[in-house]
C-alpha cells in the first residue's frame, strides 16, 4: 500500500512539473518520455478526465490561468468571453471584464435558478443551468449529428460528393461568404455574437509528432459562413499551416477548455523551438483578445433543436397542381428542414422538401379556413394511427393586414415571380382574393382554363410587386406569351386588356438591413428540385431580392429569391447539420452548356409556353464522381401531373433546332438502374411566396 503512495506522489509530481496552468506540456521531449498519464484521458475525446487537485491554478470556473510566477494570472469573462489579465478584472471574483457583464450575467442567473425550481432541482448561485460542462454540449452535439446521418440514409439522399472543399474553394478564388448573421432561420443566426477575425480558439494540433492528441491556440483569420480559417498562435504571417474549421463543429473550443478538461496545450512542431517562453508568448497574446462564449457549444446544440417531429401531419401545396394544398406527414427533420411524404403515398416515395418556415406549409385546417383548394385525401384514417397534426403555433407567421379599407381585386395587374421559372419576374393578375390577405395569381398567357396553375402569395409577400418594379429597377420583364406588341408596355397592355394596376401601397416595401452584397457566397436550395442543396453566389441585389446563381450553371438556372428565404443558408450549413451540399457543375457539364445555349437562343424570347408546353424541371445536380457516368433524360411534366416516360432538358426547344445535348444530371436517380420510370413523379414543382 504504501509502495503504491509513493508511486501516486511520484506521478502526481511529474504532472506537476510537465504541465502548467495554461494544460501545457513542458516540451515534445517530457512529453514523448511519460505519456501514460496523458493517454489515459485523451484515448477517447468523450472522457474528460479531472484537473489534478494539484495543479497551480487559481480556478474560477475552469477559466483562470497563472503567470509563470504563479502569483498573478489571466482570467475569461464569463460573459462574453474577453481574456485579460485577472487583476483588472471587474469585482473581487474577477469573473467578469466589466460592471455589464456582470449584470447580464446576474440576468442569467436568475432566469437559471428559476428553471431549476421548475425542474425540481436546487437553485445554484453559478447558474449551472446555463454553463453546462463542454463535454455535455459535445455529446449532445455528436448525437445530433449522429441522428442527422441516420435520417440521411432512411430519406435515401445521394451519395456524399468527394472532392469538394468550401475552403479551398474560398481561398483558391479568393471569395467572400455572406456571414452568418444574414440568416435568422439558420444555427447561431440570431446569437452569432462578435465572433469575427482575430478571436482566438483552442483546437487539435495537427503539426505534432506525438502519439496523443494535444491542441494548440489558433486564431480566426477568415470567416466564410460557418467556417474559418485559422492560423495556429506562432506562426505569425506564415500561412503555411493554416487550416478550415467549422466554428460551430466539435472540434473548436474557448480558450480555457483545455485546462478545464485536463487536456495538453503543445506548440506546433514547424515552431517548437521559435521561443523559449511559451508561457510568457501565450500571455501577452492572450491578452486583450477574445475568444468564444464558455457556453457557445451549449447555444449551437441549443439552436440545432426543431419543433417539428415525425409523423406530425400539415398542408402543403400540391406539386402537381400548385393551386390547391394536400395533406403530409413529416418523415424527417434535418437542419430545419422538412420531408414530407404526401398522406396518400403508401411507398413512401411522393415526397416534397421544403424548411419548416416555408410559406408552402401550413397546419391542418388552414386551407378551408381562408377559402383555398385542398385536395381531400382517400385515406380514412390516419396513417399508422401514429400520426398527429402540428399545432399551429409552430409554423411561419404572416404579418395582420386591414383588406377593410383600399384592397386587391380581381383582375388586377401586377408583376410576380413565376414559382415554376424563378429567374423570370412576369406579368400576372389577381385571380381570387382569399381572406387573411392571401391572393390566388396567375401568369398571363400561360394560364390553365381550370386554375390549376394558379398559386397562393399573401399580400405582404416579397415575391409580388407593383405595375413598373422591373422598368425602374431595370430588371427583364417576361410578357404574356403570345403577346406581339413588343417592346412590352404597361401603359398599352392595360388599355388593351380594359384593367387596371394594383394600387403600389398596398405591396410590401419593407427592406431590411439584410446584410448582403454582390458576389457573396451560399448554400442554397435549388427550388426546382428542393431536395438539393448547392453551392451559389449572390449576383444582383434589388432592394430586398436576391439573385441567386448556382455556381458551374447557367444564368438560366438562376433564381430570384427573398433575402429572408428560409431556403438560404450560411457556407458549412450542411457539413454543420449533415445535409449533403452539391458542388459546381464539373467543366464537362459546363461545355455542355455553353453548347447547348447557343441553340436555345433562337427560343430565349419565348419563356413562357403555358399549359401546353409542359415546363421542365432541373433535376439534381451531378456529384463530380460521377462525371464519367452516361447521361439520361430527366421528367416531363405538366401543371396537371400528366408525365411522360421519355424526358426532355431541362428547356424545351423547338423541333427543328433541338438536337439531343449532353445535360448533366442533377439527382443520382438517373444512374440507378433499378429505378422504374413510373417512380419518376416525385421530381417537384415548386413555388415559393
Amino acid at each position: 500500500m504504501e509502495n503504491t503512495k509513493d508511486l501516486t506522489e511520484h506521478s502526481s509530481r511529474a504532472e506537476r512539473k510537465r504541465r502548467d496552468s495554461f494544460g501545457m506540456f513542458d516540451g515534445y521531449d517530457s512529453c514523448s518520455e511519460d505519456t501514460s498519464s496523458s493517454s489515459s484521458s485523451d484515448e477517447s475525446e468523450e472522457e474528460v478526465a479531472p484537473l489534478p487537485s494539484s495543479l497551480p491554478i487559481i480556478k474560477n470556473n475552469g477559466q483562470v490561468y497563472t503567470y509563470p510566477d504563479g502569483k498573478s494570472g489571466m482570467a475569461t469573462c464569463e460573459m462574453c468571453g474577453m481574456v485579460g489579465v485577472r487583476d483588472a478584472f471587474y469585482s473581487k471574483t474577477k469573473r467578469f471584464c466589466s460592471v455589464s457583464c456582470s449584470r447580464s450575467y446576474s440576468s442569467n442567473s436568475k432566469k437559471a435558478s428559476i428553471l431549476a425550481r421548475l425542474q425540481g432541482k436546487p437553485p445554484t448561485k453559478k447558474a449551472k443551468v446555463l454553463q453546462k460542462q463542454p463535454l455535455v454540449a459535445k455529446l449532445a452535439a455528436y448525437a445530433q449529428y449522429q441522428a442527422t446521418l441516420q435520417n440521411q440514409v432512411k430519406t435515401k439522399t445521394a451519395v456524399p460528393v468527394e472532392g469538394f472543399s468550401w475552403g479551398n474553394y474560398i481561398t483558391s478564388n479568393n471569395l467572400t461568404a455572406a456571414p452568418v448573421t444574414c440568416f435568422k432561420h439558420a444555427p447561431m443566426g440570431t446569437c452569432w455574437g462578435d465572433i469575427s477575425e482575430g478571436v482566438r480558439v483552442e483546437v487539435l494540433n495537427t503539426d505534432c509528432s506525438l502519439p496523443t492528441k494535444v491542441f494548440w491556440i489558433a486564431g480566426i483569420v477568415k470567416l466564410a459562413g460557418y467556417n474559418a480559417l485559422l492560423r495556429y498562435e506562432g506562426f505569425e504571417n506564415d500561412s503555411s499551416v493554416d487550416f478550415w474549421c467549422n466554428v460551430c463543429g466539435s472540434d473548436i473550443h474557448p480558450v480555457g477548455w483545455c485546462a478545464a478538461s485536463g487536456k495538453p496545450l503543445v506548440p506546433p512542431r514547424t515552431i517548437q523551438h521559435k521561443y523559449t517562453n511559451w508561457k510568457a508568448f501565450l500571455v501577452k497574446r492572450l491578452t486583450g483578445a477574445k475568444t468564444l462564449p464558455p457556453d457557445f457549444s451549449q447555444k449551437v446544440s441549443e439552436s440545432m433543436q426543431y419543433p417539428f417531429k415525425p409523423s406530425m401531419r400539415v398542408e402543403v401545396v400540391d406539386k402537381t397542381h400548385l393551386c390547391r394544398t394536400r395533406v403530409a406527414v413529416v418523415e424527417s427533420v434535418i437542419g430545419g428542414r422538412l420531408r414530407l411524404v404526401y398522406e396518400e403515398s403508401e411507398d413512401k416515395t411522393d415526397d416534397f422538401w421544403c424548411h419548416m418556415y416555408s410559406p408552402l406549409i401550413h397546419h391542418i385546417g388552414w386551407s378551408r379556413g381562408i377559402g383555398h383548394r385542398f385536395k381531400r385525401s382517400d385515406i380514412a384514417k390516419k396513417q399508422d394511427g401514429h400520426c398527429y397534426d402540428a399545432p399551429p403555433h409552430l409554423f411561419a407567421k404572416v404579418k395582420e393586414v386591414d383588406p377593410s379599407g383600399e384592397w386587391f381585386k380581381e383582375g388586377m395587374k401586377l408583376e410576380a415571380i413565376d414559382p415554376l421559372n424563378l429567374s423570370a419576374i412576369c406579368v400576372a393578375t389577381i385571380r381570387k382574393v382569399l381572406a387573411d390577405g392571401y391572393l390566388m395569381i396567375g401568369i398571363d398567357g400561360s394560364e390553365a382554363a381550370d386554375g390549376s396553375d394558379w398559386f397562393c402569395y399573401h399580400a405582404t409577400s416579397p415575391s409580388i410587386f407593383p405595375v413598373g418594379f422591373c422598368e425602374i429597377n431595370a430588371i427583364e420583364l417576361a410578357p404574356p406569351r403570345g403577346y406581339t406588341k413588343l417592346p412590352f408596355k404597361w401603359f398599352d397592355y392595360l388599355r388593351e386588356t380594359d384593367s387596371i394596376a394594383a394600387p403600389v401601397k398596398l405591396f410590401n416595401k419593407e427592406v431590411p438591413n439584410h446584410g448582403f452584397h454582390i458576389r457573396m457566397k451560399l448554400e442554397a436550395v435549388d427550388l426546382m428540385e428542393p431536395r438539393l442543396v448547392c453551392v451559389a453566389t449572390v449576383t444582383r441585389i434589388i432592394h430586398r431580392l436576391l439573385r441567386i446563381h448556382f455556381d458551374g450553371w447557367e444564368e438560366e438556372y438562376d433564381q430570384w429569391v427573398d433575402c429572408e428565404s428560409p431556403d438560404l443558408y450560411p457556407v458549412g450549413w450542411c457539413q454543420l447539420t449533415g445535409y449533403q451540399l452539391q458542388p459546381p457543375a464539373p467543366q464537362t457539364s459546363r461545355e455542355s452548356q455553353s453548347s447547348s445555349s447557343k441553340q436555345k437562343k433562337k427560343a430565349k424570347s419565348q419563356q413562357y409556353k403555358g399549359h401546353k408546353k409542359k415546363r421542365k424541371i432541373p433535376v439534381g445536380k451531378k456529384p463530380v464522381s460521377l462525371s464519367s457516368l452516361p447521361m439520361t433524360g430527366g421528367v416531363r411534366r405538366s401543371f396537371s401531373g400528366d408525365e411522360e416516360l421519355t424526358p426532355p432538358p431541362y428547356r424545351t426547344l423547338p423541333a427543328q433546332t433541338a438536337p439531343e445535348a449532353f445535360q448533366p444530371p442533377r439527382t443520382n436517380q438517373e444512374f440507378s438502374p433499378s429505378l422504374k420510370t413510373g417512380n419518376e413523379h416525385h421530381q417537384s414543382l415548386l413555388v415559393t411566396a
